[in-house]
Formats: C-alpha cells, sequence, structure tokens
C-alpha cells in the first residue's frame, strides 16, 4: 500500500476507552495534541469499572498517616517477587519513578481514595481503594475538558495501516456507522483495547489450562489490539503465565452482575477443598490461588472464616466487603462448623479437624502444612478460626484479565520480534506483556494503565 485515500484525521489515535486509553488521550491532549480516542463498546469503562478499585502506589500520604513505611524500593521487590523475577525490570523501574505523580494527578482530577488496603503480594498495605465507577469518569472528564479529545462510541478498530511494509504505522481502519475508514494519525497510534478474556479462540491458543476458570471481564476485550499489532510482527510476553483470579464465586458463569470476587483469605480465612481440606497457602497472590483451585476436584473451593474475620470486612471495597456477599446470598452461614459442612455437604468431621488443625498452627506459629506465615506476603497476623457465627464463601477462578500481550519498550513504543520499534505504535494497560511476570500483584493492573496510558499518549503525541 502506497497511497491511501484517508476519511479523516488527528494528531494521535487512541484504541480503546478504559482507563489506559483515557490516561493516554489525557496525556496527549496536555502535550498539545487532538486526540481521537475509537471505543468499540456502546459505553466507555472496558474492565476497568468491573475491578476492585485498587492501586498499588507507595510512599503516600495515605500510607504515612497509617503509619505504613513503604517505598519505591520495596514496591519494586513486591512487583519482582509476584513476577517470579520473569518481569522486564526497566517497566517496574519507570512504574516505581512514576507513581507518586501519577497519585497526586489523579487527586488533581477529583479522585478520592478512601483507605489503603493489604492484598494480594503486598509486604505492606498499598492497595489504595477508589470507586473504579468514579474514577473512570474523573479521568473521562479530564480528557473531555481539554477540548482536545474526541470520543467516538461503536466503533472497532480493525487494521493498523502503514504506508508500505517496514514504514511507520500512519493510521487506522475503524467501522463507523457500519462502514469501514481510514484514519490518519498525524502523529502516533495508541493501543489501549485491553486484553482478550472473552476471545475463546485466543485462549485456546494461549491458555487452554485455563479452560475451567469462569471467563469474564470487560465485553469488548476479544484481543483486537493485540491482534493488530501482531500482524505487523509485534513481539509477544507473558502469553505463558496467563492466569485467573481466585475468590470468584460460581454463579457468575450463569448470573450477571459484577462484585462476584472475594478474598476472605487476605483476612484470615482458609481456602478447603470439597473434601473439607486445605490445600494451598493461603497468603499467595489470587492469581496462583487461581491456578491452584482449578487443580481441585470441580474446580471448587470455599474460604473458612468466622465472625470476628467477618468483622474485619471493609463495607465499599468490593473484595473485603463480605458483608454485601451476605445480603445477596452468595455466603453459606452456621452457628457451628458442623452445620457449614452440612450446608456445603462436606464430611462435618474432616472440616471440624482441619479448621483445629489449623487454629493449632496459629497458636503455635508455624503451619506445618504450607508455610503460611503471614496474611499476605509475610504481612499481617494470622487469626484462628474459633468465633460463630461461621461462614463459607464458594470460589473459583475467574478469568478477568490477561495481562500478557505486546511487547513494548520503557517508552512505551512497540516492538517487533527482533526487538526493534514498530515507528508510531505504542501500548498501553492490560494488553502489554513484560510488566508482571508469572503473577500479578493487587492494583499494579490499574497502576500500569495510568502510569504507561500517560507515557504512551505523551509520547505518541510527541512522535516525528
Amino acid at each position: 500500500m502506497t497511497e491511501i485515500d484517508w476519511h479523516r484525521e488527528a494528531d494521535v489515535i487512541v484504541v480503546g476507552g478504559g482507563l489506559a486509553g483515557y490516561s493516554a488521550a489525557c496525556e496527549a491532549a496536555q502535550s498539545g495534541a487532538e486526540v481521537l480516542l475509537l471505543e468499540k463498546q456502546p459505553e466507555i469503562g472496558g474492565s476497568t469499572v468491573l475491578s476492585g478499585g485498587f492501586i498499588a502506589f507507595a510512599g503516600t500520604d495515605l500510607q504515612k498517616a497509617a503509619g505504613i513505611d513503604d517505598s519505591n524500593e520495596r514496591l519494586v521487590r513486591d512487583l519482582e517477587n509476584a513476577g517470579g523475577h520473569q518481569n522486564d525490570e526497566r517497566l517496574l523501574r519507570v512504574y516505581a519513578e512514576r507513581q507518586l505523580a501519577a497519585y497526586e494527578w489523579l487527586k488533581a482530577a477529583g479522585v478520592t481514595f478512601k483507605g489503603v488496603e493489604l492484598s494480594s503480594a503486598h509486604s505492606v498495605p498499598r492497595a489504595h481503594t477508589t470507586d473504579p465507577r468514579l474514577l473512570m469518569k474523573r479521568v473521562a472528564e479530564l480528557a473531555a475538558r481539554s477540548g482536545r479529545v474526541q470520543t467516538l462510541l461503536d466503533a472497532p478498530a480493525e487494521r493498523l495501516v502503514r504506508a508500505g511494509r517496514g514504514k511507520p504505522v500512519a493510521g487506522v481502519l475503524a467501522r463507523l456507522g457500519g462502514k469501514t475508514v481510514a484514519i490518519r494519525a498525524r502523529r502516533g497510534v495508541v493501543l489501549a483495547a485491553g486484553g482478550f478474556s472473552r476471545n475463546p479462540e485466543m485462549l485456546k491458543i494461549f491458555a487452554p489450562g485455563q479452560a475451567r476458570a469462569v471467563s469474564y471481564g470487560g465485553a469488548g476485550n476479544t484481543g483486537d489490539g493485540i491482534r493488530m499489532a501482531w500482524a505487523l510482527g509485534a513481539g509477544l510476553r507473558d502469553m505463558g503465565y496467563i492466569k485467573g483470579t481466585f475468590g470468584f464465586h460460581p454463579n457468575a458463569r450463569t448470573e450477571p452482575g459484577r462484585d462476584w470476587t472475594k478474598l476472605a483469605v487476605y483476612r484470615g480465612a482458609i481456602a478447603i477443598n470439597k473434601f473439607g481440606r486445605r490445600y494451598v497457602d493461603e497468603s499467595l497472590s489470587y492469581k496462583l490461588l487461581g491456578d491452584a483451585v482449578l487443580r481441585q476436584p470441580d474446580t471448587i473451593a470455599y474460604q473458612i472464616f468466622d465472625q470476628g474475620i467477618m468483622d474485619r470486612a471493609t463495607d465499599g471495597t468490593p473484595p473485603f466487603d463480605f458483608r454485601s456477599a451476605q445480603r445477596r446470598g452468595l455466603l453459606v452461614e452456621a452457628d457451628s462448623l458442623e452445620a457449614l459442612a452440612d450446608k456445603l455437604e462436606l464430611d462435618a468431621a474432616t472440616l471440624v479437624a482441619t479448621v483445629k488443625r489449623y487454629n493449632g498452627f496459629v497458636a503455635g506459629g508455624k503451619d506445618e502444612d504450607f508455610g503460611r506465615d503471614g496474611l499476605s506476603t509475610h504481612y499481617g497476623k494470622l487469626v484462628k478460626i474459633e468465633r460463630p457465627p461461621f461462614y463459607a464463601y464458594p470460589s473459583t477462578s475467574g478469568l478477568i484479565a490477561t495481562y500478557c500481550g505486546l511487547t513494548v519498550d520503557p517508552g512505551m513504543r512497540v516492538v517487533d520480534v527482533f526487538d526493534e520499534p514498530i515507528e508510531r505504535l505504542y501500548a498501553a494497560g492490560e494488553l502489554i506483556g513484560g510488566f508482571h511476570g508469572v503473577a500479578y500483584m493487587t492494583g499494579s493492573s490499574l497502576g500500569k494503565c495510568i502510569i504507561f496510558g500517560r507515557i504512551a499518549g505523551r509520547n505518541a503525541a510527541m512522535a516525528d
């Protein structure tokens, strides 16, 4: 292709209307670019609005006020440990260096944080909690106030366009009003179209081991951005590490709604299988816990806890809002462990023995079965499960996001299989690889959407 009949143009084209896409659009606009944002769905938000609303920041005013000692180095170390040291350290360093500025940027945009929680792979509490829908709204409003960002809904991008083999990316082909149109990017294109948790064929290729997990995530997450760049020779990272999220209620297979994930294990619960036995160190990343539950009979587990742990719930913070699950009828409740076992159709003697053995480990200070020594990543004191009533949250693994994809450099340039940049093509959000490695730290997904989205938008706006 040497001559292209362009139907419209903008300085920067952003593909995807989630948090990464709007963060990129805001920064490109701030850099003086006219931005056209293409969203495949009839509304913005993608997987962002289905998330728990956690963002991983270190060294914030909220942490300091709570007496939490955190740092960039500790943040990087936790990301490396969660990722099995398979991460691209350059990306981790960029995240750490830019994260406090991103925190202040969000606060200036009107985003409020309710507190700081301990969650998966945290060595100290650093999950800053916010309402994901309000977060998305505030960033979209910031883009609109710039006067430089135009959003088109029901506008799926289909292909990237080059003026010729080996040439820079010049624009995209998109469906607008039922017709395929060519849109020119005078400077650069940012891919922020999410992962592929809703694409069965891609899951068969890259994650056959997740076939038994509940497939969830944004309705538009069918891998469009990855496939468009892949067609140009883009490299791929972390495809073999795709994992679901533990704590997903099995009802999500058949019932509509959101807020299906509860993580009572990070408040002190234990996870048992259908035989009433523990099978894992419950303090592991919930991605590793997701793999572990898929290896259990019928891929089902129960998070078992008592009233003391229920009292440690955090209302309004989805993974730790156990009372919301109780109101929805998702918790199984009984006045004794024997009665709870009966309701779960488990052997009562086995469940009682499992809890008694675990409580003994808590009292003795050592989990002799699985080595659990904290609530998450060696942090937080374990508690006994002994105060009625007792609760069970049925849990499986939910594939909410894929957390892998395009190879990028620290400037968010997409690079090909030979590690050469594909000129004028940038990416951010769920569809990039190299950041998470083998597993995931709570809050790092939304965090990278903001941090890397802003970098991608700024660099796209400055492309020659």
